[in-house]
């Protein structure tokens, strides 16, 4: 499935769809004046994802960067032997794309129906260049990303199964802002969790069914949960 891009919904709207964007305070656009960011709502597309549609394919031309403003995305890389490694999730406010050389390292997959600010990379880095502030905002993020890379290389090699899941489920609650006793969505199934922490899907799901039986977290539907003791749950995760 194919993306869908309005190509009216930013440069008719000009900067009031910017201002009254749900997660304005968490995109990288936050630190721009009202007048800077009238001027950048005038780079931007809306890009909408249907459930499980590609944004973009591992060895595309790396031609735009994004923003994500609702819905999630899975990033995935392919292996020699055919194999699929989920390598991220993003959700409401990231960034992506301006790391990239010429083309896309990984694919990335919508989790459910997804909105995104799509920028022409060649348009957006010009316009980066003029704008310092904005370029430290990135910069800020980047390291967030590199210890989240290192964070993950950590979980992957060091950890149990046990220790990896309630891993996820700290880092995923905190990425969202959730306080422990809010629910906290899981956009993702079970099989793309124990892809991502090197899994089977049955340890994932035998391990969650543990922590829920020792009150730790609680299990809301098919797609969420809520954390009832961060510390315990914080030792298990032994960190």
């Amino acid at each position: 499935m194919a993306a869908v891009v309005d190509d009216r919904a930013v440069c008719c709207g000009h900067h009031r769809v910017c201002e009254s964007c749900e997660v304005r305070d968490l995109a990288v656009c936050r630190v721009l004046s009202p007048e800077e960011l009238r001027r950048f709502a005038a780079l931007a597309r809306h890009v909408t994802l249907e459930s499980g549609a590609t944004l973009f394919h591992e060895g595309d031309p790396a031609t735009h960067v994004y923003s994500l403003t609702r819905g999630y995305l899975r990033l995935c890389k392919l292996l020699a032997d055919g194999r699929r490694q989920i390598t991220g999730f993003l959700v409401p406010g990231d960034f992506i794309g301006l790391a990239f050389a010429d083309t896309y390292v990984y694919s990335a997959e919508a989790l459910g129906p997804t909105r995104l600010c799509a920028f022409a990379r060649t348009a957006f880095q010009d316009w980066l260049a003029r704008t310092p502030h904005l370029e430290h905002e990135l910069l800020g993020r980047a390291r967030g990303e590199l210890a989240a890379a290192q964070e993950q290389m950590l979980l992957l090699g060091r950890k149990s199964a046990r220790e990896r899941v309630a891993s996820f489920l700290l880092a995923f609650a905190r990425r969202l802002g959730r306080e422990p006793g809010e629910t906290v969505p899981l956009p993702m199934t079970r099989t793309d969790i124990a892809d991502y922490l090197g899994l089977t899907i049955e340890t994932v799901s035998r391990t969650l069914s543990g922590l829920r039986r020792e009150g730790l977290i609680e299990l809301v539907g098919k797609n969420g949960y809520r954390i009832r003791h961060a510390a315990a749950l914080e030792a298990v995760a032994a960190l």
